[in-house]
């Protein structure tokens, strides 16, 4: 299902031609917050990026609910990392949150919940994503919202 918001111009450009693999994606976050919670860059599409992430200890909160935080940054990561596919062949671009909230629809005990992460509007300098995350029987467990800043270093003066 195409996202209607985009234009089809802006769809042939989207995540899935970005120049980084899912496995070299994986690797990066291997050693960081992902990793730790267990998080996987799992497909890429031309109007979204999909992830999982396990509900486990790594994951829960004491009363055994998978905890919001570790959904808000499951949706956090896979909207970092759209952002960046989009933005990757400029080297001087840089990708940062500066936004998130979600509401949390359903407790999830066991499993694992899937993210997907679609744009709502890709602008120059901030790109805002919805991401819905779901158990493993299609329930919706949290609607989240991204914001991204767009960063781009300005080049140094060259010295005469």
């Amino acid at each position: 299902m195409r996202f209607s918001a985009l234009r089809d111009d802006e769809l042939r450009t989207y995540i899935s031609h970005g120049c980084h693999s899912l496995v070299d994606i994986n690797r990066r976050g291997a050693a960081t917050m992902e990793g730790s919670l267990g998080i996987q860059i799992t497909a890429a599409g031309p109007d979204f990026l999909c992830g999982e992430m396990p509900v486990d200890q790594r994951t829960v909160q004491p009363f055994g609910l998978l905890h919001g935080g570790a959904s808000i940054s499951l949706a956090e990561s896979l909207g970092s990392y759209a952002s960046y596919a989009l933005i990757a062949d400029e080297e001087d671009a840089r990708v940062a949150g500066i936004e998130v909230s979600g509401s949390h629809v359903k407790a999830v005990r066991s499993g694992f919940v899937t993210g997907v992460c679609r744009p709502v509007n890709l602008g120059r300098t901030v790109h805002v994503w919805r991401i819905m995350i779901r158990d493993q029987q299609g329930q919706l467990n949290c609607a989240a919202n991204l914001t991204v800043k767009i960063s781009r270093r300005k080049p140094r003066p060259v010295e005469a």
